[in-house]
């Protein structure tokens, strides 16, 4: 088939390589106007900009896609079929009326589940164990279209959404292009979603990505998770904001409590504090946290939490690169009682 493709970030370049290595043309590829970024706030081509740019194919920017130019643009194109990656935008009906098999939308949940912006981030969020992507028809609501063909994907306790999306971002293409090649051998099924199971992505903000110390350690634990990278999971500290990396729970991988027993013939882990000795500046352990509230041991930096305390992971003051937790801490050197907020 001839193929014009609609997509933007980073996210949607396995699907674009996957579609250039398929028996399908592809005629040009549809993306969000430059847009001003960095510090010297330059132009920067969106990355399916990029990738088209590299290998000679047309560039399609409107600003929207339901002006005159740009419709009367993909009528002379003349696709077959338009597949969709992550646009951000949009499209009108009349945009979607123009190629035979219409426009056809590679999603990043198992539809009816997390329709909207954010549907990996959400899905980390609320502690699915199981997600997936769906390659659906589009129409004009939101993601509400027939499905084609689903792919599942297990959750792991440990992924960011960064890497949950990279996952399906691979798997994704490839059902994409298989949908395609069904299309065309016109063996493709779409079928509707149910009306039971529908929940919403909406996208994550930055407000959103502010860690709430008051939740459980498996919520603050899942929270940053969900937003990392973007847009970034971030608390105060003595009124400044840091941004945090994946956190830890406090009992995974923790060192035996100081006085604690050893079965006969365990020797202590190397460096292993004797009991009830302190490290030079280490805070005494106790037996709770308060929410926020900062306990700085030799190898590692505990927050509480509504539960247990979590191991920060990487922290970067405002400006300045993520570093270790250890290493903030021996920077910034937090005072009993100082929290997090």
């Amino acid at each position: 088939m001839r193929l014009v493709f609609a997509g933007t970030p980073v996210v949607a370049v396995p699907a674009l390589d996957a579609i250039a290595a398929s028996r399908h043309e592809l005629l040009a590829v549809l993306t969000r106007p430059d847009a001003r970024a960095g510090r010297g706030h330059r132009l920067l081509r969106s990355p399916v900009g990029q990738w088209a740019d590299q290998r000679g194919l047309p560039v399609l920017t409107p600003a929207r896609p339901r002006e005159p130019e740009f419709l009367q643009r993909l009528r002379e194109l003349a696709p077959d079929c338009v597949p969709v990656v992550a646009y951000g935008a949009l499209v009108p009906p009349a945009a979607l009326a123009i190629p035979p098999h219409g426009w056809v939308n590679l999603h990043f949940s198992l539809l009816p589940a997390w329709r909207g912006a954010a549907p990996v981030q959400h899905a980390v969020l609320r502690g699915d164990e199981l997600t997936g992507a769906s390659v659906f028809q589009l129409e004009q609501g939101l993601d509400t279209g027939p499905v084609f063909g689903t792919v599942t994907e297990p959750v792991a306790g440990t992924d960011t959404a960064g890497e949950l999306l990279d996952r399906l971002a691979g798997t994704g293409a490839e059902l994409l292009v298989r949908v395609l090649d069904a299309i065309e051998d016109g063996t493709a099924r779409a079928v509707p979603q149910p009306a039971d199971g529908v929940t919403l992505a909406p996208k994550i903000n930055p407000a959103d990505a502010q860690v709430r110390w008051h939740e459980p350690a498996t919520a603050v634990d899942r929270r940053v998770r969900a937003c990392t990278p973007a847009p970034g999971a971030w608390s105060t500290f003595r009124g400044e904001r840091v941004k945090l990396g994946p956190v830890r729970l406090a009992a995974d991988g923790a060192r035996p409590a100081p006085g604690q027993l050893l079965a006969p013939g365990e020797l202590p882990p190397p460096n292993e504090l004797a009991p009830n000795e302190q490290a030079p500046g280490e805070q005494a352990p106790g037996e709770l946290l308060a929410p926020g509230e900062l306990r700085v041991e030799r190898d590692r930096v505990l927050a509480g939490t509504a539960t247990d305390p979590v191991a920060l992971g990487e922290v970067a003051a405002a400006g300045k690169r993520p570093m270790p937790a250890p290493d903030w801490a021996r920077g910034v050197r937090p005072e009993p009682g100082e929290r997090l907020a």
